[in-house]
Parts: C-alpha cells; structure tokens; sequence
C-alpha cells in the first residue's frame, strides 16, 4: 500500500509519501508545492498542479490530508482551507479516499505528545524513515500525516481481521 501525506499550506503544501508493507513503513518520497503567483487564483492553480504532478508521478492508494485549526487569524484560516480545498479535489479526483487528520492526532501518532514542536516532529520522521532527507519542514509535516494514516489503516485491517474472525465463529 502507498500512503500520500498532504501538509496544505497556500504558499507551501508539503507531501509525503511512504510504502506500508505489514508494519514496516518505507520513505518512497517528499517535497513541497509552492503557490507561486501574484494572486490567490494562480497560487491555487500552481499547487493544483504540482500535486496532481506528484500523484502521477507516486500513484498512491491511500491519502491524508490535514485538517484546519481555526487561528485569531479568520482571513488567513480562510485562505489555508482554499489550499486544503485543493488537496481534497486533487484525492478525490484520483478516486482515493481521503482521511483527515488534527494536527494534535498526528503529533500524537507520530512523537506521542500532542503539542510537539516541528523539530521533534522531524526529529521523528527522520527516525522513523531512516536516511530520508527531507525537503523542509512542510514535507516533513507531511510525512507525518502519511505515517498517521499508515498506523490508522494498519489498525483498521486488524479490527476488520477480528471481526470477520468472530463473525465466523459465531456463524458455525
């Protein structure tokens, strides 16, 4: 299974994508789509672009997005779900089921604390993914969200393997 990460951001929307065999995760790649552009509509359409670039390119199964915080900021959190708007279409176009994320549940999953700092959370990837390097901090955020997701489906198949196991019993 292929997981992509998405770390949406207007003007950097970092990626990240890892390969889930059992339960090793494995680096595939990462990187960031900048929103280039003198306006909010040709900044949208550049990270439109680069992430549909980075879905043909990796062909992933699975995708994660993270989900907004509101901030004091309306107008910036307003701008910042339009870049995540993006990062939806592009899945979604590609027929992919999308999970979403809090910024605390990755954090959570990924360092074991729900505040962590982006250096401990590259911190972590970095010992997670042995040798990958990492674009920058967006990318890393963003394989973080795959890394989230990859552990979320692992759990996901183990609960649906009980189940269907305790359905057999009970049906003979």
């Amino acid at each position: 299974m292929r997981v992509l990460g998405i770390d949406p951001g207007l003007r950097n929307m970092g990626w990240g994508v890892v390969d889930v065999q059992g339960s090793r995760i494995t680096h595939v790649a990462n990187g960031i789509c900048h929103g280039l552009g003198d306006n909010l509509a040709e900044r949208l359409l550049a990270l439109y672009q680069g992430l549909s670039a980075v879905m043909i390119a990796h062909a992933p199964d699975r995708a994660a997005v993270e989900q907004t915080f509101v901030n004091k900021d309306a107008v910036g959190t307003l701008k910042l779900g339009q870049a995540r708007g993006i990062a939806l279409l592009v899945v979604a176009q590609a027929g992919i089921e999308v999970g979403e994320y809090a910024p605390n549940a990755v954090k959570k999953a990924v360092v074991g604390v729900g505040h962590a700092a982006k250096a401990q959370i590259d911190h972590m990837v970095r010992l997670q993914l042995p040798g990958v390097a990492l674009a920058g901090p967006d990318a890393a955020d963003a394989l973080a969200i795959a890394i989230c997701h990859a552990h979320h489906l692992q759990s996901a198949g183990h609960l649906d393997k009980a189940l269907a196991k305790a359905a057999a019993r009970v049906a003979s």
